[in-house]
């Protein structure tokens, strides 16, 4: 299916927001990942298809926020009238990128949902990286905007904000165009941080992250998430794991790349992330190959994280619902 389809498809959808409710509690003092799988998630062509992404999506909402109806459950997520931002990873170029048939399925959705679709921006650091992996920049009124920080008239703001071991630039984007922001992560492994996941993508928000790999990227992707431009904007992480590069990352490298078919949902981003690591260490695990604990390069920024009160990082304070569709 095209994504033209999937937007004839998403018109036939009519469900109405519901009250907003941001403040989505946790159930016995724990938090709630849904896993969603599915077997038909790449279509003849090799590439996600749109319609299996859409299920997807709405089977992980409507789960992970206990609702009859997936648009019921964005809105507790989100109020009508916001910007919601999209950050996804671009670095790797199509070889290793969020996937465009993921992304723009979701803020297609999104647009839909809430009655606007340029109210969505699908963003990452540059215009050339999205390109390159497979995005059309659009920046037109009434259409869902994809673009880039780079993008002419955008930019960084020009004052640096500081919280403990940072000081960043921030994107414009994450600063002032967006209101609410969602993390839809490539997840993959990584060289230092051991994984990246729904946290450290918001590395792609700042003009400096080459300075934060020191010591497995620790404490830097906690002291960063904990900045208010991110942490009181971040609504839901949804990791990407339709293939999932378990080796050698953040690179591409086919011969450590897995289909796994998988998109994973969270409110607590620090949750989401073990999750991924422990898919991650389960498939090295399956391969033969060390646990990254061995290899010096644990993920301890998401302990970090837990210490400053942004999430869960224990698996057993992390109610985990696996989904087919």
């Amino acid at each position: 299916m095209s994504l033209k389809q999937l937007l004839t498809l998403l018109v036939k959808i009519d469900n109405p927001v519901r009250k907003y409710n941001h403040n989505l509690e946790l159930i016995m003092n724990k938090a709630r990942v849904v896993i969603v799988k599915s077997q038909t998630t790449f279509a003849a062509n090799g590439l996600p298809d749109p319609a299996s992404m859409l299920r997807m999506l709405r089977k992980g909402l409507e789960v992970l926020t206990r609702s009859s109806q997936a648009e019921d459950g964005l809105s507790q997520i989100f109020q009508p009238g916001e910007n919601i931002g999209i950050k996804i990873s671009t670095i790797g170029r199509r070889a290793i990128s969020t996937y465009p048939e993921t992304a723009i399925t979701l803020g297609l959705w999104l647009g839909k949902t809430f009655g606007r679709e340029d109210k969505i921006i699908i963003w990452d650091r540059t215009d050339e990286e999205l390109k390159d992996a497979g995005y059309k920049l659009s920046r037109s009124a009434g259409n869902l905007r994809i673009f880039g920080t780079d993008s002419p008239g955008v930019g960084y703001r020009p004052e640096p904000v500081v919280n403990r071991n940072v000081a960043s630039l921030f994107s414009k984007i994450q600063a002032d165009l967006v209101d609410a922001s969602i993390s839809l992560a490539l997840l993959k492994d990584h060289g230092l941080a051991g994984i990246t996941g729904g946290m450290k993508n918001y590395f792609g928000t700042i003009h400096n992250p080459n300075k934060y790999h020191d010591t497995n990227c620790n404490p830097y992707v906690a002291d960063l998430f904990e900045i208010d431009l991110i942490r009181k904007k971040h609504r839901l992480t949804i990791l990407d794991a339709l293939r999932v590069q378990y080796h050698r990352g953040p690179s591409y490298h086919p011969q450590w790349n897995e289909r796994v078919n998988q998109l994973i949902f969270g409110l607590d981003p620090v949750a989401v992330d073990a999750v991924g690591w422990k898919l991650i260490e389960d498939l090295r695990t399956k391969k033969g190959l060390p646990p990254l604990q061995e290899e010096r390069r644990e993920p301890v920024y998401l302990k970090t994280a837990e210490n400053l009160g942004l999430g869960f990082a224990r698996l057993e304070n992390i109610e985990i619902i696996e989904e087919e569709v």
